[in-house]
């Protein structure tokens, strides 16, 4: 990279130099995908940063950006930056109390929002947030009668900005070079999986430094296609949708919604892809789903073709010695069904696509891989840039994250915590200096809160959560997300929650795939008028116990977590709700928060009852709140004769 290129500005106007008419971005709007070049989008930030110039934004600003991910979302994104300021996304499906806390902490000024929906969100919250002056909204759909002074449209800002561009530009040219990596570049708020969500402040250079170091393990060029369908407030998306493009130059396409996006995807034909773990699992439910739809012939060959890629894809994809036999099998069951298959999930161009946000389940993972698309695994977090372990081609792993990546450096404490030092580091904690010690030592060592250890391969395995690994009431550990991930496999399983922690065994909570399981339902007959209905039939709950039964035999199988078996589990009656407080909004499991609010049925497995009745407060997407009552059954699961584990495993755990 030009040693002179250090910002994402500097980056973008780089690319317009020397790639200029090549594709930047597309969107796909009204069935019509929009290209906008690199040379384009460059005038286009310049516009954005002259009207946020005339409209008071200034070096060490921060401007709010909600909305899916849209090119004149990046754009404003970046002409903040130009002029020194820092972005600061935020979760387009987080209700107007959320965003208070991230626009208040950070003294937002302005906003670009996508359209009414987050407009009305913002207006709702505008008392609570004094310093917010400015709401810039893309699409007018609905907008006509808003009358707010806050308010205008992007088109009458872009307006503003390239009436006063002109006698700008000097002055923005000085911003830009003025600029340095070690300006914060954006603020990112955690997941607040354990609390209260902190403001995350990466660097240029910190980001930067991460993206090339990717780009070059991965052999990325301008010729690649990324498509953006993931919240632009994630750093995972925000890494591969905006800073990666700018470092490698490579072409983003943002689908037209996320009702759309695997059509979209086989349309662009992407060859660089980004997902975690509860996509991937909806895209094996759907594939799943349409298995079992198919005739008794189609279902048979898929069935015996699977096997067959169970057995030998994985070897066939990193070209380890396969038979010959096998080996023509395989390709006419490519040729037959797996290309096809690529085809259908919009995979048939990936090099190379990463999971990442939580752990995978192995057998998820090796799906993937068997039927050719070269899945990995990479680990990281926003305070780390993303990218601090990356499986290399060729050593992928169901059990590992891979070594570290060039320039991170790893080890452990004594209670297995994984510590990190790193370019990518993030400053600090925006305005919690005691959350920034605590976090990030003297010596520059980042406490990432996750057990894990370092095999003889150099390979990093992650186990859990330090504060959720546990032991069992005998002293063998117990590691929730572990059993939660071998149950989310299932097609009809869509979240898990597990306990056990200083308990005799292990019991678990989980919530149905409505699709998979309503279609499963509808095949058999099964009438029911909703979620809870169906949830609570019992011929649902004998579904969900043969997974859990398949979960035990092979944990049976694994005298680490042989004693975890499941003992008892039960269906909720309602599916985990972000908007409840159940799920953060990267749609990560909050288990003490869910432990604590359904109390009474932890009890109830606990104390062997053989069901309990219980009255839920919900909150509905119009804000309302109501209460949903049930009664659940509890059932006892089968589990199988397992080698008791060796007493070293225990005293580690």
């Amino acid at each position: 990279m030009d040693t002179k290129a250090d910002t994402f500005p500097k980056l973008l106007m780089r690319h317009a130099e020397q790639r200029g008419e090549r594709p930047a971005i597309r969107e796909k709007s009204r069935g019509i995908w929009q290209t906008m070049s690199w040379r384009e989008l460059a005038d286009e930030v310049l516009v954005l940063a002259a009207a946020l110039h005339e409209s008071g934004f200034a070096r060490g600003g921060h401007l709010g950006l909600v909305g899916d991910n849209r090119p004149r979302l990046y754009a404003a994104m970046c002409a903040a930056q130009l002029l020194g300021g820092v972005a600061v996304p935020l979760y387009q499906d987080a209700v107007g109390a959320e965003m208070v806390g991230p626009l208040h902490a950070a003294d937002v000024s302005h906003v670009f929002a996508e359209d009414q929906e987050q407009v009305d969100k913002l207006l709702e919250i505008l008392p609570q947030c004094p310093l917010l002056a400015t709401i810039v909204y893309d699409e007018d759909r609905g907008m006509r009668h808003y009358r707010q002074r806050e308010l205008v449209s992007y088109e009458a800002f872009a307006r503003k900005g390239r009436d006063v561009l002109d006698s700008l530009r000097g002055n923005l040219l000085i911003e830009l070079q003025r600029g340095s990596g070690d300006d914060p570049a954006a603020m990112f708020f955690t997941s607040g999986t354990t609390g209260q969500a902190k403001g995350v402040v990466l660097t240029h250079k910190a980001l930067i430094d991460r993206a090339e170091a990717a780009a070059r393990m991965e052999g990325l060029q301008d010729t690649d296609v990324a498509v953006a369908y993931l919240p632009p407030a994630w750093i995972g998306q925000n890494m591969f949708s905006y800073a990666q493009p700018l470092v490698v130059g490579y072409t983003i396409c943002c689908p037209e919604s996320s009702e759309t996006m695997l059509a979209d995807m086989r349309e662009i034909g992407p060859t660089y892809f980004f997902a975690p773990p509860r996509v991937l699992e909806q895209l094996v439910t759907d594939v799943t789903i349409r298995m079992e739809d198919a005739g008794a012939l189609k279902r048979s060959l898929y069935q015996s073709a699977l096997a067959l890629a169970r057995r030998v894809g994985a070897d066939v994809l990193t070209g380890k010695p396969v038979g010959l036999a096998d080996r023509l099998k395989y390709a006419a069951c490519d040729l037959l069904i797996y290309g096809p298959l690529r085809d259908v999930l919009g995979m048939s161009r990936l090099r190379v696509a990463y999971t990442a946000g939580e752990a995978i389940g192995a057998d998820l993972l090796m799906f993937f891989r068997a039927i050719g698309i070269n899945l990995k695994q990479l680990y990281g977090s926003t305070e780390t840039s993303v990218f601090v372990c990356v499986q290399p081609n060729g050593e992928v792993k169901p059990d590992t994250v891979g070594p570290a990546v060039q320039g991170v450096e790893i080890r452990f404490t004594p209670q297995r915590e994984l510590l990190i030092r790193s370019p990518g580091l993030f400053t600090e904690y925006w305005r919690n200096p005691e959350a920034t010690r605590a976090a990030k030592d003297a010596e520059g060592w980042f406490h990432t809160g996750d057990a894990g250890y370092v095999g003889d391969d150099g390979h990093l395995r992650i186990i859990d959560r330090v504060k959720d690994v546990g032991q069992l009431a005998d002293g063998s550990l117990f590691a929730p997300k572990y059993i939660e991930n071998k149950l989310k496999f299932f097609p009809y399983i869509k979240e898990a929650v597990a306990f056990g922690a200083g308990r005799d065994q292990v019991c678990v909570f989980v919530n149905i795939d409505l699709a998979a399981v309503g279609d499963w339902a509808d095949r058999r007959n099964i009438s029911y008028t909703g979620y809870a209905d169906l949830a609570g039939r019992e011929e649902v709950g004998e579904l969900i116990a043969g997974c859990v039964a398949k979960v035990n035999e092979d944990l049976a199988r694994e005298p680490t977590f042989a004693a975890s078996q499941i003992a008892r589990f039960l269906v909720l009656h309602k599916e985990l709700d972000a908007d409840d407080g159940e799920l953060t909004r990267t749609r990560k499991v909050r288990r003490g928060h869910i432990g604590e609010r359904y109390r009474v049925l932890v009890d109830a497995l606990y104390g062997r009852q053989p069901s309990v009745r219980i009255d839920a407060e919900v909150r509905y997407e119009d804000g309302r709140t109501g209460t949903l009552s049930a009664d659940i059954r509890i059932r006892d699961a089968r589990t199988y004769a397992a080698p008791a584990a060796p007493a070293a495993l225990k005293q580690a755990a």
